[in-house]
């Protein structure tokens, strides 16, 4: 029994730690008004009938701190590569010379740096709820056990102090993303 609930405990940890990445993959792509090519993680593009990232199909340099050059390993897919870049919800318009393509990423606005930061916490809402969830799974999990009525209630209170473990990571992260969004 010992060993299930352990198990269970793990499994739970696991499932907010999936939560925590996923909101660490979201807020990389949140740019701060520096070039980095993990802006373009998000972005794919179809290439040869399946949709490939970016960052696979071309080398990403950043020759300027706001800007980024995308050489393409094949020429011949730089038009595609051009328009997922401007379908995304990225905002930038790459240019082109055939051969590469840059992107300039314009400087941030006082007035878009708030917004930035205000769609930051809607995404760490998110990621708490999604952390939360995995707190009601994990609760439920430990309840099917049929566990000694300490020993359950010891457990619960386990998956809580982990709750809240999870959740301050996550506003960490939060905080320190909406410090690098507001600096100039």
């Amino acid at each position: 029994m010992e060993e299930e609930l352990e198990m269970t405990l793990l499994e739970g940890e696991e499932k907010m730690d999936k939560a925590i990445a996923a909101y660490e993959r979201e807020l990389s792509t949140v740019r701060t008004g520096r070039a980095a090519p993990s802006l373009l993680d998000t972005v794919y593009f179809e290439y040869y009938g399946a949709k490939t990232q970016i960052k696979n199909a071309a080398t990403i340099t950043v020759p300027e701190s706001n800007q980024l050059l995308i050489k393409p390993y094949d020429k011949s897919s730089v038009k595609d590569i051009e328009k997922a870049i401007l379908a995304s919800p990225l905002g930038l318009t790459p240019q082109s010379d055939g051969t590469q393509i840059r992107l300039i990423l314009p400087k941030m606005t006082e007035e878009r740096r708030r917004e930035l930061v205000k769609y930051v916490s809607k995404l760490e809402e998110t990621a708490k709820v999604a952390i939360r969830n995995a707190r009601r799974d994990l609760n439920d999990d430990i309840k099917k056990l049929g566990l000694p009525e300490d020993t359950e209630a010891n457990a619960l209170e386990d998956a809580q102090k982990l709750t809240d473990k999870k959740i301050q990571v996550v506003s960490e992260m939060t905080e320190r993303k909406s410090k690098d969004l507001m600096t100039i």
